[in-house]
């Protein structure tokens, strides 16, 4: 692999000494019909939880659930706008999320190793009823902050 440019390796040292330990960034959206075809179209995924109607209704769930992996993928909606490039990633999905729910996700940056250059960091997603159906827990490194504090 190449060797980065001095200005790449200092936009990554701006990137990384501009987030603090206990910074917290939040998303929220609305999950529609159109999100999980598309994902599982993308994906691949064609789980009867997701697509079946019939199926589903004889289920614990009595309708469709939204794909673990697409709530999960609001934290990388947050992780875009820093550039953050993770390099670990671990999921807990603990209640489901249905088709016109409203999720928040927040991401809570929660140790800066210095040594290694790495965050680590947590997020929770919930519900529009407070809920909590998602936790998570991962690292990386951003490269180029966005957001406004």
């Amino acid at each position: 692999m190449p060797e980065a440019t001095p200005e790449f390796k200092q936009q990554l040292r701006i990137a990384f000494d501009s987030i603090e330990e206990g910074q917290i960034f939040t998303f929220q959206r609305t999950f529609t019909e159109g999100d999980v075809a598309l994902f599982c179209g993308v994906t691949g995924d064609y789980n009867p939880y997701h697509i079946d109607e019939m199926f589903i209704q004889s289920s614990w769930f009595g309708r469709r659930i939204i794909p673990g992996l697409l709530t999960s993928s609001m934290i990388t909606h947050i992780g875009g706008m820093i550039g953050f490039l993770a390099s670990e990633m671990h999921f807990s999905y603990v209640a489901p999320v249905y088709i016109g729910d409203t999720i928040t996700c927040t991401v809570t940056f929660n140790e800066k190793d210095l040594e290694k250059r790495l965050f680590h960091a947590v997020a929770s997603s919930v519900n529009q009823d407070g809920v909590e159906v998602l936790q998570a827990r991962f690292s990386g490194f951003p490269a180029k902050v966005r957001l406004a504090r």
